[in-house]
This record gives C-alpha cells, sequence and structure tokens, in this order.
C-alpha cells in the first residue's frame, strides 16, 4: 500500500518519462525538431478550423490544385487536440502537448517491460536503445499518438483474462474506435489481440473481434477502412514517401537503431523457445514492418525491447535476478504522479524562452513576407504544409504532405517536374503559376531562370522567383 510520501517520489517509469520530456524539448531541440515535418502545419489549422465551425472537413480547402475535392481528414481527434492547444498556447502549447505524449509513451514502456515480467537493470539500460531509435520520428503528428494506443494494447493484451462480458466489449470498442478517429493505425488492435489467440483462450477471439468493428464509430463508416487499406496496398504510391521506405543504415548514429532491431529479433526467437508464442509473432510482425519501412522502427523499440527483456531475464544468475526484483519492489510501492504536472508547467515555462516553432533553416520563415498576397505558387510539399500554417489555410497551395489525398498519378508529374526529366516543361506550364518558391538545392531552379523567371527573393533556406514578362 503506497503511502502518502510515495505519491511524490517518482518510480523508475516517471523519473525516466520526466527525463525524456526534457530531453525531448530542449536537448534533442524538440522546440524546433517537432516541427521539422510540415505536416504539423496542416494538422494544427484543421484542428482549429474544426473546432470554430463544429463540423469536420469533407473536401480540400488548402489547394488550387486540388480544390474541393473529396479528402478524408482520417486523424481528425489529434487533429482537434493539437489545434486546442495551439489556440491555448501557440506553437510551444503543441510542442509541450506532442513531448508529453511521448514521455508519456516512455511510462507505458516500462510498464509493459514489467508486465512482460522484464529485468529492471536490462530496462534502464534499454531505454537509450528505445529513445534512440524512436527520436526518428518524433513529430509534431498524430502517429505519436498512436504509440499510446499501442502500447495500451499490448499491455490490455498481456493481463490474464477470464470470460469475455459486456464491459469488455465496451471497453475494447470504445478503445479501438478512439484509436481510429485519432490515428490510421488503429488496425493494430485486432492484430495485437488476434495475435494472442495463441495462448488459447476465447477472450482475445472476441476481443479482436470487437476491436476490428469498434472503428466502425467513426464520421466515415466502413469508407475508412477501405480508404486506408487502398493508401497502404498501394505500393507505388508508398514507394515515393521516403519515411515508407527501408532505413538506411549506414547512416551516422544508426547504430543504436541496428542493435534495438537485433535485440528485439533476438528476444523475439527466444520467447519462441520459452513457449511465449503469441510475443514471438509480435516480434516477427514488428521486424517485418521495421525492416521493411522506417515507420516501423519505432514500434520495435517500442514494443520488442520489452519482449526481450522479458525473455531474457529468466536466464540471468539467480542473485542478480533476486537483487532486480527487490529494487523494482521498492519502486512499485512509489509512484510520484503528484510531480507530473509540475514537471510540465516547468517545461512550458522554460519554452516560452526558447524559439519555438518550424525551423528557419529548413523552411521559408524569411521569404514568406515576399511572397505577393495574388501568387499562384509553384512550392515543395514539405513547403505546402508551412506555408498553409503560416497563412492560416488562406494560401492556396500547389500541393502537400497529404499523399493519400493527391495520389500517385500527381506525384508522378510532381516528380517529372522536379526532376526535369522530358516533358516537365508541359506540366509546369499547365498549372500557370505566377510564382515559384523553391529549397536552395533545387535544380528547377536554375531551370526556370534559363527560362526568364526572375529572383524576387534568395536566402540559405529558399528562393522565390517570378514569372518574366516575356
Amino acid at each position: 500500500m503506497r503511502t502518502a510520501g510515495s505519491w511524490l517520489a517518482p518510480d523508475l517509469a516517471l523519473a525516466l518519462a520526466a527525463v525524456t520530456l526534457f530531453y525531448c524539448l530542449f536537448f534533442f531541440q524538440g522546440y524546433q525538431k517537432l516541427f521539422r515535418d510540415s505536416d504539423a502545419g496542416w494538422h494544427i489549422r484543421t484542428g482549429e478550423r474544426i473546432l470554430a465551425s463544429h463540423q469536420l472537413p469533407h473536401t480540400d480547402s488548402y489547394s488550387f490544385s486540388r480544390e474541393s475535392q473529396p479528402w478524408f481528414a482520417w486523424e481528425w481527434l489529434a487533429d482537434v487536440a493539437t489545434g486546442a492547444m495551439h489556440r491555448t498556447a501557440g506553437l510551444a502549447g503543441v510542442a509541450l502537448f506532442y513531448g508529453s505524449v511521448i514521455a508519456c509513451g516512455v511510462w507505458l514502456w516500462f510498464r509493459l517491460h514489467w508486465a512482460m515480467g522484464g529485468n529492471f537493470f536490462i530496462a534502464c539500460a534499454m531505454c537509450p536503445l528505445a529513445l534512440s531509435t524512436c527520436n526518428i520520428h518524433w513529430l509534431a503528428r498524430p502517429h505519436v499518438i498512436g504509440w499510446l494506443f499501442l502500447l495500451i494494447a499490448v499491455l490490455w493484451a498481456e493481463k490474464p483474462h477470464a470470460s469475455f462480458g459486456w464491459l469488455d466489449a465496451l471497453a475494447i470498442g470504445g478503445f479501438s474506435a478512439l484509436w481510429a478517429n485519432t490515428h490510421a493505425s488503429f488496425f493494430l488492435a485486432p492484430m495485437v489481440f488476434g495475435v494472442y489467440v495463441l495462448r488459447r483462450s476465447s477472450w482475445y477471439v472476441w476481443a479482436a473481434l470487437v476491436a476490428a468493428v469498434g472503428p466502425l464509430l467513426n464520421p466515415y463508416g466502413w469508407h475508412l477502412y477501405q480508404h486506408v487499406f487502398r493508401y497502404l496496398a498501394d505500393s507505388e504510391l508508398l514507394a515515393r514517401i521516403s519515411e515508407f521506405q527501408t532505413f538506411d543504415f549506414h547512416t551516422a548514429g544508426s547504430g543504436q537503431i541496428i542493435a534495438a532491431l537485433i535485440l528485439g529479433i533476438a528476444g523475439g526467437t527466444l520467447a519462441f523457445t520459452q513457449g511465449r508464442y503469441e510475443r514471438a509473432a509480435l516480434a516477427v510482425l514488428f521486424s517485418v514492418v521495421g525492416i521493411r519501412s522506417a515507420r516501423g522502427l519505432p514500434l520495435i523499440a517500442l514494443v520488442l525491447l520489452p519482449i526481450a527483456n522479458g525473455a531474457i531475464a529468466p536466464l540471468l544468475p539467480r542473485g542478480f535476478s533476486e537483487y532486480c526484483k527487490r529494487l523494482r519492489a521498492i519502486d512499485a510501492r512509489l509512484s510520484g504522479v503528484v510531480l507530473a504536472p509540475i514537471l510540465i508547467a516547468l517545461a512550458f515555462l522554460v519554452l516560452q524562452r526558447l524559439p519555438v516553432g518550424f525551423p528557419p533553416d529548413q523552411f521559408p520563415v524569411a521569404a514568406y513576407v515576399h511572397i505577393p498576397a495574388d501568387a499562384r505558387l509553384f512550392s515543395s510539399d514539405k513547403f505546402g504544409g508551412y506555408l498553409i500554417y503560416r497563412s492560416n489555410g488562406e494560401r492556396k497551395v500547389f500541393f502537400d504532405g497529404r499523399s493519400d489525398f493527391y495520389g500517385v498519378d500527381f506525384l508522378k508529374q510532381v516528380t517529372r517536374v522536379v526532376q526535369l526529366r522530358p516533358g516537365w516543361q508541359t506540366i509546369f506550364d499547365s498549372y500557370r503559376f505566377s510564382h515559384a518558391l523553391l529549397p536552395q538545392d533545387y535544380p528547377l531552379t536554375q531551370a526556370l531562370e534559363e527560362r526568364g523567371w526572375q529572383e524576387v527573393y534568395r536566402d540559405k533556406t529558399a528562393v522565390l522567383l517570378a514569372r518574366g514578362r516575356t
């Protein structure tokens, strides 16, 4: 039983969650790096529009290339949360929100270690590997919230269960519906519960079925399933999205990511030899996802490292194991939850003194004021999300990061233009652009200047060109 003091003294999970919060926001420079993907821009503005109109968008209002075409705002609930934070506290509030979500993920991650019988010291040793693997996708985007849902689903599956009842159905149905309205990874819920059917309990069969049906409670009904399936099954489209490509393991600093991957695969293999077939199946599932796509690597860190710890712990020397169990027993009596709001408030105060926002070395922060109000602007998808944010959604963009909305045929056209492949002039001219805002290293800049386009503004990040009069 916890004493009053235990509510003030943090356990290991909360202590390292707090470290993660401050590391993410300040040492990792999350006050800007969380916004290094400009999709945060249209997520924020979409959430604010939903809050203002009390309606979900069903057609596009951000672009002139596909204006008024049907659009799935499939992460609308996360957008609303982000928009509410922005309306309340600006980009500092958004950074704090996502930093807190990431920290909460670390707290749940340690809970998963304990649920799987993991060793106290091994969990501590694995934490740097987890953070190094996850931080490649630490962004102010809804997928980070999806990590929390995944951890909760696995924790739920790990608990012993008796017969499946109505309370279970309501809880799992509501959980999966909430996930579906927050992020498209909701299909992982029935997959996780389905894998745990290997425990030979009918509870998991019913849980998987309810988790598969619950997401129907969304504004788009079964069309959301159809849309997500078509998107993830479109290999030609995903091949044009960098985060869905295989991670470059030759990148500097990738050693810890490789270590996490090897540990995860080895842990899954060891779990299989110990008769933990459901954990081994999860290891196979997420290993395949992580090897095929960089987006899947954080899932390896979040799920497979606790599996590996749970598989390694029984093999440790008895004396060392008993010592660690005593430490864990002491840790289990602590909580420290009272400190959580204090730490969050402190982080917010520090954020007020920092240049929170989109990194000016990656986005046209200075160039924006030089763009004419009536410009029909060609720009990159990365700049597109920033332009939506900066203009409060009022400046129509050519395109942005919503690849599922624009589709593969449109992206093929853009690629042809950007790479100056044969016929690019015809495609470019068909959109009747008056201006072009391009990253410094775009070959298109020189090609347009050779066609008579004139430089309006240039800095180390972006070049703004205007169509010549000829």
